[in-house]
């Protein structure tokens, strides 16, 4: 089997309660989820990449689209979503694995790319442009060794570090006062946290569609951010909470 350096594992379900089905919504006859696939196809330093969803019968529809256009998925667990990211990549043992969510149809490959060459470079179990915030949401990107996530997957105790992958990681590392891994955040230019390209919800929808329908889809996330601060399109969703799903899961613990 060869040997894969880098792989990359977007998860993707249809079960979302703010906004069932998203990413097989529509903007110009185009699902989100074929936007999201087709702007990561560019990434140059992913070898592989995989579509990690779940068992639930309504899933069948993301594995569906994904063997239609020959893209690997993965079926597993709704909730351990740890454990779904370890199952999709423990026969392949890459050295490196990469998350993004599927509900950012606008991420910049040349940022994945970045973020990937930034963690490698620095030789860090954890590398991530969300440590300190200044990236819009939407456009996440975490890059972590598999042996990190396999020690994860096999310590991790809280629902909310079984439900979203990393926390454990980030928690236990030494950009948190942790021991167990070492980690680094990677900069941005400024503060762009206030910027949402993500779609969790009906109003999130509505900003990408006017983005997209003026701008395509193959800018970088900076001409996207800039189009959306120059054209006030930031007042259209900006009472939604930045990462909702983490803080109730925390709750729940």
């Amino acid at each position: 089997m060869e040997s894969i350096k880098t792989l990359l594992i977007t998860q993707a379900r249809l079960g979302s309660t703010r906004l069932p089905g998203k990413v097989l919504l529509k903007i110009n006859n185009e699902e989100l989820l074929n936007i999201h696939l087709n702007r990561i196809e560019e990434c140059r330093l992913v070898d592989k990449f995989i579509v990690a969803t779940t068992t639930n019968e309504e899933d069948d529809a993301i594995v569906s689209l994904c063997h239609k256009r020959n893209v690997q998925s993965s079926r597993g667990s709704v909730e351990d979503v740890l454990d779904r990211f370890y199952q999709a990549a423990k026969d392949i043992k890459p050295e490196w694995v990469v998350r993004l969510t599927s509900d950012c149809p606008l991420i910049d490959p040349t940022l994945v790319d970045a973020v990937i060459a930034f963690a490698q470079v620095n030789e860090v179990d954890y590398c991530s442009n969300t440590l300190i915030e200044n990236f819009p949401d939407g456009q996440d990107v975490e890059v972590f060794k598999y042996s990190a996530l396999e020690q994860a997957w096999k310590e991790a105790k809280l629902k909310s570090e079984r439900e979203h992958v990393t926390p454990y990681i980030r928690k236990n590392s030494n950009h948190n006062g942790g021991s167990l891994f070492s980690a680094i955040n990677f900069p941005c230019i400024d503060n762009f946290s206030y910027i949402r390209m993500t779609v969790d919800e009906p109003l999130d929808l509505e900003l990408i569609e006017k983005v997209i329908l003026n701008l395509g889809t193959d800018q970088s996330w900076l001409t996207y951010t800039n189009y959306i601060i120059n054209n006030q399109l930031n007042q259209i969703n900006a009472n939604i909470i930045r990462n909702e799903g983490m803080l109730k899961s925390l709750k729940n613990d």
